[in-house]
């Protein structure tokens, strides 16, 4: 495979197009409610008005509005129709021909779209994501070809560096600095690993790149493996996501028939393979070590740092491990410069970021912002607030190791830093809406039970403090609890916090802390009058016991 091949690629693909094109969403959404029955059911339509030379019906990833799905976009008319049904064919066929419709339909002018920037979502929904030829068309491997002409791998290195670009998955890391750890740590031997194990309640942010654009991941992983001096790479992803999986397996199978993974890539000495890796499910393997003791056929439990996976990771070799928002992002800062991306965003939280906007919002779906978007913008504009003339009670950002945000505070920008400042995250991207029905100690409970149950159990902090406090939640809610049983929430809260050996432990009490710190009331609304008296605030919390 050479430069002029990619060329070729694209222009045949282009070349091939016709004049109008429906696009029929087949991510996971939308065929849970037999779009591929549609898509077929569309195919046959066009057949049948003999409009085989004109009409392409193309099968593309999630086209973000999942709450309407299926979805059906015909262009260059920009029609977006909504809830279809194999029935409906005939009708939007009928469409395209000149007769009216009354289908049901969106306006793709909307807040929700066009208040989108689109980095990592660019291909979603626009291109079929089991055809290579298509994401070449797009573009598609030429920054990888790119980097291998005309770039040292410390060049690499130094235009992520400069880009800004911070780790997508939660901690927000800068991601040139851990590129460049793992290239100076010494080692014949490394490896890359992305990071597919989205588990946080409510997200699916990577799974749709997964089922829409895989091939986005595939090149920002080799570039990074060219960058740090790998020549190995897995896909760590949930069984969870089989329709993920699939694609991912078809998309490994095309890159290397093609050339674009293996040995010679764009026959230069670099060579790349990746292999993927399919975990069961447990929320605390998205936890670095954790992940690498999976990788490796043992129990997923989390181990103490440093060292750290850049120093010694799988296998005790130097590990880069970066998720897959992360790794799409990196073409697109290769092919168009780093000051093009650190244009975008906030000073210190750069580029756009995607989320998974679901819960009491009317537009439940994927959407794509600069980072900095005020929070009020995203949940109002764009998700169209609470449905049915509801109130907006408070957003749950960052999943279960994330915090509420009330309506109160709606103005911050969404960036790394300023959601610190109230208690919560940018996680890996969910965003939960709650509106005036929702009882904020049910939502900590909820989050509270998650961890507990997701718990590896491995240190004592977070195997017995999260039962303790789940425990007390439920004293709480049943109307069986006391000032003094809150008072030792809170210090239950700050003992796991500080003690847990890995990020599960570390931020389970962030829901409860955070609804304690902007909805005490509720709390104290849901308690008893302590027959003891209120406990002495010069005192030691009681012990566990006596809330046993």
């Amino acid at each position: 495979m050479m430069l002029n091949n990619l060329q070729q690629i694209k222009e045949a693909e282009l070349a091939a197009r016709k004049n109008i094109v429906l696009r029929c969403c087949l991510a996971a959404s939308c065929t849970s409610s037999d779009s591929l029955g549609v898509m077929k059911r569309l195919e046959h339509a066009v057949a049948e008005a003999g409009l085989q030379n004109t009409v392409e019906v193309r099968g593309v990833g999630c086209m973000r509005l999942c709450c309407e799905g299926p979805l059906v976009q015909a262009d260059p008319q920009h029609t977006l129709y909504v809830k279809v049904t194999a029935e409906n064919a005939p009708a939007i066929i009928a469409a395209l021909q000149g007769g009216s419709s009354a289908l049901e339909q969106v306006d793709p002018n909307s807040p929700f779209f066009t208040m989108q920037q689109s980095i990592v979502l660019a291909n979603c929904g626009v291109i079929d994501p089991e055809r290579i030829e298509a994401y070449i068309a797009a573009d598609g491997y030429l920054a990888l070809h790119e980097v291998l002409a005309e770039m040292e791998p410390k060049q690499v290195v130094e235009t992520i560096v400069k880009s800004g670009l911070r780790g997508r998955g939660g901690a927000g890391f800068p991601t040139g600095l851990k590129w460049g750890t793992v290239a100076k740590s010494p080692g014949i031997k490394k490896y890359i690993i992305c990071n597919a194990d989205e588990g946080d309640p409510g997200a699916f942010m990577d799974r749709s790149v997964l089922e829409s654009d895989p091939h986005s991941m595939l090149e920002g992983m080799a570039i990074a493996a060219y960058a740090v001096g790998a020549e190995h790479g897995f896909i760590y992803v949930r069984a969870e996501y089989p329709l993920a999986i699939s694609r991912l397996q078809m998309a490994i199978r095309q890159a290397k028939q093609m050339g674009l993974l293996g040995s010679g890539i764009f026959e230069s000495s670099f060579n790349f393979n990746i292999d993927i890796r399919i975990g069961a499910g447990a929320f605390v393997c998205g936890e670095e070590t954790a992940l690498m003791a999976s990788v490796e056929g043992k129990r997923g439990t989390p181990r103490p740092r440093p060292p750290f996976p850049a120093e010694r990771g799988l296998w005790d070799c130097p590990t880069l491990i970066n998720n897959v928002e992360t790794f799409a992002n990196i073409a697109p800062i290769m092919r168009r410069g780093a000051d093009w991306f650190a244009g975008i965003g906030t000073e210190k939280s750069k580029g756009t970021k995607v989320f998974a906007l679901a819960g009491k919002i009317q537009n439940t779906g994927l959407i794509e912002v600069p980072m900095g978007t005020p929070l009020r913008t995203i949940v109002e504009q764009m998700g169209g607030g609470a449905p049915d003339g509801g109130t907006i009670k408070a957003v749950q950002t960052g999943g279960p190791s994330g915090g509420c945000i009330p309506a109160g505070h709606l103005d911050i920008p969404v960036d790394y830093e300023s959601l610190t400042t109230l208690g919560s995250i940018m996680g890996s991207g969910g965003m939960i809406v709650m509106d005036e029905t929702t009882r904020m100690v049910d939502v900590a409970r909820f989050f509270m039970e998650f961890c507990m149950d997701e718990s590896c159990g491995k240190c004592i902090p977070c195997r017995a403090g999260t039962v303790q406090m789940h425990h007390l939640l439920e004293k709480i809610l049943a109307r069986q609890a006391t000032a003094r049983d809150l008072a030792c929430l809170e210090e239950l809260c700050d003992m796991v916090r500080h003690t847990s050996l890995c990020g599960l432990g570390q931020t389970a009490p962030n829901p409860v802390l955070s609804t304690l710190r902007f909805f005490r009331h509720e709390y104290e609304e849901l308690l008893q009058a302590d027959p003891h008296g209120p406990p002495d605030p010069a005192t030691k919390t009681p012990q566990l016991a006596a809330t046993e």
